[in-house]
């Protein structure tokens, strides 16, 4: 396995054909987490639509609202009854129905959804951005600490979650100043089903790391608490041992926490982004180098 270098960015070489890891599609599929809600991306997408790719970012079922809306809908009933199945469905039939196979990007339990979509090849490419583990993959303390009360075991699951600002500090913006975490907190943080979280560790969540997929890139943070960078190292690791064939690659930053698509530093990680996307629409990638 050789290495390719660009910019300051190290990809993968893989010994493969070219056209299979080729990606020539210039829409891009966001896909939202768990507790923020589809404006998260705003700033990506005026990013990536600057740099000539159409954009789609749907909200989930029954999140089509700002956070405050949301929130002040707190307990929902309807949020609380979102189902992993349903989500990945959901996006699987939106991937369908765009005049090109997209590439997907996604955020925490958004790259888990980018990667059973990428299980169905309703993508070009992936991109998981702190992505939460499937099924079977590592996790560790720190993100079962964050994970715990949003899971509500022995609570009702009729009701949404909603975290707490404290909660919020530590699971998401860890490391940012308190005026920084309040603006994040009242602009983005809603409430979120436990039933859809839960699902992440039952069977509906399990990849099959054997199979051939579209190019990944699996983006991680070295102070993130919620979906710590060792968690998205071993989710990675799993594809590299198992199919060589198939592109999989990894960058860790340093500094960024699980706000990182609002985080000061977010064009930086969009840009590497970018980069790789353009790296792998390049004609000579398969170019030894």
């Amino acid at each position: 396995m050789t290495c390719l270098v660009i910019t300051n960015c190290t990809f993968s070489q893989p010994k493969t054909e070219e056209s299979v890891n080729k990606v020539s599609s210039r829409t891009i599929l966001f896909i939202h987490g768990a507790f923020v809600n589809y404006q998260c991306w705003d700033e990506w997408k005026s990013f990536f639509e600057k740099n000539g790719y159409t954009t789609v970012v749907p909200p989930w079922p029954h999140k089509n609202a700002t956070a405050v809306e949301l929130r002040n809908r707190q307990p929902d009933s309807k949020v609380a009854s979102i189902r992993l199945q349903q989500l990945v469905d959901y996006y699987d039939s939106i991937a369908k129905g765009l005049p090109e196979k997209p590439i997907l990007v996604g955020h925490s339990i958004g790259g888990l959804i980018v990667q059973l979509l990428l299980q169905r090849d309703c993508g070009a490419a992936g991109v998981l951005i702190h992505s939460l583990p499937p099924k079977g993959a590592a996790t560790n303390f720190t993100m079962l600490r964050s994970a715990k009360k949003a899971l509500g075991f022995f609570t009702s699951t009729k009701k949404s979650y909603l975290m707490s600002f404290k909660k919020w500090q530590f699971a998401f913006t860890n490391g940012m100043s308190l005026d920084q975490q309040k603006v994040a907190y009242e602009k983005f943080a809603v409430p979120e089903t436990k039933l859809g979280l839960r699902d992440a560790i039952k069977k509906v969540a399990k990849i099959n790391f054997k199979k051939s997929h579209a190019p990944i890139l699996f983006i991680a943070g070295s102070i993130d608490h919620s979906t710590p960078a060792s968690v998205n190292k071993s989710n990675f690791k799993k594809y590299k041992k198992h199919d060589v064939n198939s592109v999989t690659d990894l960058k860790e930053f340093e500094g960024r926490n699980h706000f990182v698509l609002g985080q000061p530093s977010w064009k930086e990680d969009a840009s590497y982004v970018l980069s790789w996307l353009n790296l792998r629409r390049s004609e000579n990638y398969g170019a030894t180098n």
